[in-house]
């Protein structure tokens, strides 16, 4: 069996040395490693310029910052785009000290919710897509960068078995399991049927067990049980959202009862209306998402998705960070 720990050592002492001196984590990664951040990094194509962009930065803000990470795998991505990957996800937690990116600080615990994906070339990180939730480091500041959402704002747990963090690598049965899992729920809503056509109460029970929990981002919300999640997110979703593209993913992964996927954009959707709180626009946005996912049995259980929701509104002319800020565009 080829296994994945070489890459997951390599992973871990990366993010040991962005922990002691982000500058000098760079020699982890190829000189031109390229890095997809949420709005307002986007690419970066130089690990020294994201040190000095994005980690540095963001540890003078929130001081003595810890990863506290809920989930580590690696997997093969078997699509077009190849490569092994390695995923993370969590919080970075630290002392709200200093303002970043206009959020004022606030002296208190501030937990930024992350999730992450490396591809490993070589012995060299090659390619990285980070995506962190800001809105809700915003709401954290007391700031309300969206309307009421539907769904509920919560700091998010890691997953409920605590069986996460696979640092040795799991049996690869399982892995394929989680795989088709995934790839199950893809395809049966790759058409994108509206609520009414079938129904989200005939559909969703086929990809997700009864008590699902989808960990939405800030500005959506935490949904818990098929019913409350068809309520709360995927039918005011489809409804307030028209022209799906799917675009499809960089990487797909699996381990264990675990996997997730990312795109740059997965999608691209028209807001008709309603989504968010945001009115019909007849403008096509693209979506950038990253999902994980955790398979219990023979379904999905659990969901954690990160939508880089400042790029999405962002392209549809509203600048959430400035607006909400009171500060011009970083």
């Amino acid at each position: 069996m080829v296994g994945f720990k070489n890459q997951k050592d390599l992973v871990r002492a990366y993010y040991s040395q962005l922990d002691k001196d982000p500058i000098k984590a760079a020699k982890y990664c190829a000189p031109d490693a390229l890095w997809r951040g949420y709005h307002p990094f986007n690419e970066i194509a130089d690990p020294a310029e994201v040190a000095e962009k994005f980690w540095l930065p963001l540890k003078h803000s929130l001081t003595k910052m810890q990863r506290r990470m809920d989930l580590f795998m690696a997997g093969e991505n078997k699509l077009e785009t190849g490569g092994l990957w390695v995923a993370s996800m969590g919080h970075l937690m630290g002392l709200f000290d200093n303002p970043w990116l206009g959020i004022p600080a606030t002296r208190k615990i501030a937990m930024l919710r992350y999730a992450e994906f490396l591809r490993i070339d070589d012995g060299k990180i090659t390619d990285t897509a980070m995506f962190f939730d800001i809105p809700h480091l915003m709401m954290q500041s007391g700031l309300q960068p969206f309307p009421a959402q539907t769904g509920a704002q919560l700091v998010q747990p890691g997953p409920m078995t605590h069986d996460g963090l696979m640092f040795n690598d799991a049996d690869p049965n399982e892995g394929v399991k989680t795989l088709k899992t995934i790839e199950f729920m893809i395809d049966d809503i790759r058409d994108w049927k509206g609520r009414d056509e079938e129904g989200l109460m005939v559909e969703l029970p086929r990809s997700w067990n009864d008590d699902m929990i989808w960990w939405g981002p800030a500005g959506i919300g935490a949904a818990y049980t098929i019913e409350r999640y068809a309520e709360q997110h995927a039918g005011p979703f489809r409804d307030g959202l028209s022209d799906k593209i799917f675009n499809g993913h960089v990487a797909r992964i699996a381990e264990g009862s675990f996997g997730g996927f990312f795109g740059w954009p997965n999608l691209t959707l028209t807001p008709a209306g309603g989504f968010m709180g945001m009115p019909a626009t007849g403008k096509p946005s693209d979506m950038r998402v990253i999902d994980m996912y955790r398979r219990a049995g023979d379904k999905l259980t659990e969901n954690w998705i990160f939508i880089d929701l400042l790029h999405f509104w962002y392209n549809q002319g509203v600048d959430i960070l400035s607006r909400t800020t009171g500060i011009g565009r970083v």
